[in-house]
Formats: structure tokens, C-alpha cells, sequence
């Protein structure tokens, strides 16, 4: 196999970006960006340390961010496995990666920037619901965010073909496999069933 390995060799095998696709870059939130993130219930952060990198997938409710202001977005951190990858990486190193996708549109938001913890009470308490409030809350200062007029989600056909869950294996299945045997998968899955429904507390 033949490797691409200089800047030189890659840009070679690739045209030059048209106007738009440079000229989309901002190094704040304008009001269409803000309105497009601000209807967002999902994003993924992209986060890197020391060991490698890591893609956390987040969701909510309503909105998965704040909008603090055109620079500054705050994402709280629900209660989840206690892995705390993201976090631990964002101590280490703030640079911090989000795409946001909203079902329905073939446009996807990016936004590139530093983070920060916080488990100030009166950040954390001021998305609380039922009586409840995140542990910490990741404030990001925006470097830079863009549109993405995404040809992979018209190609995926994400949006329009329907469920296409069907068949896949289970999450005790795979613990299962993961573990070789180790795990029950049988009783991960129905213990699974129930916490699925006590929400992101």
C-alpha cells in the first residue's frame, strides 16, 4: 500500500477549498450559528489527553448547551457511567472539539475551543430540573465555529431511511463478548432497561 505522507502529496490529490467553505469560519457565534446550537438536543465533544483521544457523545432534553455569550458555551455534565474521559482529558489539555446535529437538517455545526471545569453552584444549580443539577459543568470559550453543509448525512440517508436498529447486537451482548463471559449480558441488559427510564439523573 502506497502512504500519503507530506502536506505536499495530500494537497495534490485534493482541489482548492472554494470561497464559502474558507469564508464560513468565525471566531464567534453570529446570530444564525447561535440559533442552529441553540435547537440542538446533540453533540458530540471531542476531547484529547494523554492517553489518546476521545469523542463523547452528549444529549438532553432541550438544548444540549448554553449560549453564555458569542464566545462562551456551557455544557453540563449529567450523571452518566463515571467514566469521566472527557473530563480528565480537558485537565490536561482544554482543547476541545462539538458537532452539532439536529434530526432532519443535512447541516451539521462545529465548533472548535478551549474548556474548562466547574462545579460553581451557581452555574450547576442553574440547570436544575425536578430537583436535580449537574455535577460539573464544562464552559468552552469558542475559537473558531462553522457550518457544515454535511454531504455524509444526505449520503447516510440518517435522517430519512427510517430505524435501521434492527438486528444490531445489545449492550450485554457486547459486555458480554468484551468481558468473555465476564459480564452477564442477559441481566446487564434488563438492569439496563429499568435505569433507561430514570432519565439523565
Amino acid at each position: 500500500m502506497d502512504w500519503i505522507t507530506s502536506l505536499d502529496d495530500l494537497h495534490s490529490h485534493y482541489g482548492t477549498p472554494s470561497a464559502p467553505a474558507v469564508r464560513k469560519v468565525t471566531p464567534l457565534l453570529i446570530p444564525s450559528y447561535s440559533a442552529f446550537i441553540e435547537r440542538s438536543r446533540f453533540c458530540v465533544l471531542s476531547t484529547v489527553g494523554p492517553e489518546g483521544t476521545d469523542g463523547s457523545p452528549r444529549g438532553d432534553a432541550g438544548p444540549v448547551v448554553r449560549v453564555l455569550d458569542d464566545r462562551t458555551l456551557a455544557l453540563p455534565d449529567w450523571k452518566g457511567n463515571e467514566r469521566i474521559d472527557s473530563l480528565r482529558n480537558i485537565l490536561r489539555d482544554e482543547r476541545v472539539s462539538l458537532m452539532f446535529l439536529i434530526p432532519g437538517s443535512t447541516t451539521a455545526m462545529r465548533i472548535n475551543g478551549r474548556a474548562r471545569l466547574t462545579a460553581d453552584p451557581s452555574l450547576t444549580q442553574s440547570f436544575e430540573r425536578d430537583g436535580k443539577h449537574p455535577r460539573t459543568v464544562i464552559v468552552i470559550a469558542v475559537d473558531e465555529v462553522y457550518s457544515q453543509c454535511a454531504r455524509a448525512l444526505s449520503r447516510s440517508e440518517l435522517w430519512t431511511v427510517g430505524d435501521q436498529s434492527q438486528g444490531l447486537p445489545s449492550v450485554g451482548t457486547m459486555l458480554q463478548e468484551a468481558t468473555a463471559g465476564g459480564i452477564d449480558g442477559g441481566e446487564y441488559d434488563r438492569e439496563r432497561a429499568t435505569r433507561a427510564h430514570l432519565g439523565w439523573w
